[in-house]
């Protein structure tokens, strides 16, 4: 039976492509805005085949938002057959933002969720062997007509920035103070190297790639791919690690340095996990955040896990700019702890939804969601408890930096980004301004983010 959730013309066309009629269809928890859909056909013979969606409901708008699924496809496309490995592509939509594949024989993407140490091993082994091929490749040789060649890691890198630029441009909204500063930084501070211009996945690493029996089946998610430096990949491989933990890093870069031929850059590493944490603060860049997590089609954004992840990348984009500019990051005061006569309701809605409604609820994407929900009520009780602590705090650090206390703490926000551009604040000083209040936010993420609070960028040797 059709889903009525998918439009009438995307059906019609898998139908065509899978050579029967349309039996079923389930989202897939995760893949972001990317919707990720199980669907099976029966053929015309009775056979069942299974397949997989990619799905994006939004209108492709390249300035708004460069990175398309169309745009992602033709990587897809271009590595068929190649060392890598992708799924077969069946189709992609001439209008929607769908790809159509085969659905692989694997274990899924969760690379945490495999249980053995060596299994485990073995599987990041491969992963290495296999960004080593990627890397490999001659760009010269793919078919990449949505990514033109650069001709030096520099142009790569300087190309990147002004997509980006033509995105939040586009998208209209003041940039994040945040988001505004690190564009400066790195355009200030492009590596002028002697590199190999390849096919850089990007966000590439755990959770990005399918396995079974100690091997990647696939490497999934070309979303973020470009043509760049080798080094821009390991840097998301690290940031993905701080996200669902690699098995000793330094070892698998060591592998994949045996792998590729040339060695690992650890300075190049540190810079480029700036970068890679910026292009997600560029993606997440909207006019208001009700685009973002409610004002969208299909569902939306899992708001609970948008809230954590958020935060744990600002906080890594902090330690990756302060290492490269080898600074020392404050440490914030902590609130202290409160009594609240609300705060068994808090608790008991908790409790609600971890023992009864969430063991109950079979459908993957709703037990996905309903604990994201379980999230945004673990945020929103400290807040209740420790928001105004907090708040006060930037406040007196407003105006200890501006020489008088802002009416409220956006107008202090506005001001100080406006002294920090005509330089009456130290850029340090204001680093680590913008720096204390991701701290403060982290915390009162805490309990919401759990192992997350405190996860670091792994070490590089």
């Amino acid at each position: 039976m059709a889903t009525p959730v998918l439009p009438a013309d995307l059906v019609s066309w898998m139908e065509e492509l899978a050579g029967g009629s349309l039996l079923d269809a389930h989202r897939q928890p995760g893949g972001a805005r990317k919707e990720a859909w199980f669907v099976d056909f029966r053929a015309s013979n009775g056979a069942r085949r299974e397949l997989f969606l990619r799905y994006d409901r939004s209108a492709p708008d390249p300035a708004a938002d460069p990175w398309t699924l169309h745009r992602e496809a033709t990587v897809y496309l271009a590595l068929q057959g190649s060392e890598v490995l992708v799924p077969p592509v069946l189709g992609v939509h001439p209008d929607h933002q769908a790809m159509l594949s085969e659905r692989l024989d694997s274990d899924g993407s969760w690379f945490s969720r495999i249980a053995d140490p060596e299994i485990a091993l073995a599987t990041a082994q491969h992963f290495m062997e296999q960004l080593a091929a990627l890397h490999r490749l001659d760009v010269g040789s793919l078919a990449l007509p949505s990514h033109p060649g650069p001709t030096s890691v520099a142009e790569a890198l300087r190309s990147e920035l002004d997509e980006w630029e033509r995105a939040i441009d586009a998208r209209g909204g003041e940039p994040d103070p945040q988001l505004d500063l690190a564009m400066h930084w790195l355009r200030a501070n492009v590596p002028d190297v002697d590199a190999p211009v390849v096919l850089v996945q990007g966000d590439t690493g755990p959770g990005n790639f399918m396995y079974r029996d100690g091997r990647v089946v696939a490497v999934v998610d070309w979303e973020l791919a470009h043509l760049g430096d080798p080094m821009d990949d390991i840097a998301w491989l690290a940031l993905r690690s701080t996200q669902d933990p690699f098995p000793d890093f330094p070892s698998r870069l060591r592998e994949y340095e045996r792998h590729v031929g040339w060695e690992v850059d650890d300075q190049r590493v540190r810079f480029y996990e700036v970068v890679a944490e910026t292009k997600l603060m560029v993606m997440r860049h909207s006019p208001s955040r009700e685009r973002r997590y409610v004002e969208v089609e299909g569902g939306g954004a899992d708001i609970g896990n948008g809230l954590i992840y958020e935060v744990l990348h600002r906080r890594l984009w902090f330690e990756a700019i302060a290492a490269c500019l080898e600074l020392d990051l404050d440490t914030p005061p902590l609130a202290p702890d409160v009594d609240d006569d609300h705060d068994w309701l808090y608790q008991a809605v908790l409790h609600q939804l971890r023992d009864v409604v969430v063991p109950r609820i079979a459908d993957p994407l709703a037990h996905q969601r309903a604990k994201g929900l379980a999230r945004v009520i673990k945020h929103l009780r400290e807040v209740h408890l420790h928001g105004q602590f907090y708040e006060d705090c930037e406040r007196d650090e407003l105006t200890e930096l501006l020489g008088s206390p802002p009416a409220t703490a956006g107008d202090g926000r506005a001001a100080l980004a406006a002294a920090a551009r005509a330089g009456t604040v130290p850029e340090a000083d204001y680093l680590q301004a913008l720096w204390r209040r991701t701290a403060r936010d982290n915390e009162l993420l805490r309990t919401a983010s759990g192992a997350l609070a405190d996860r670091r960028w792994p070490a590089l040797r």
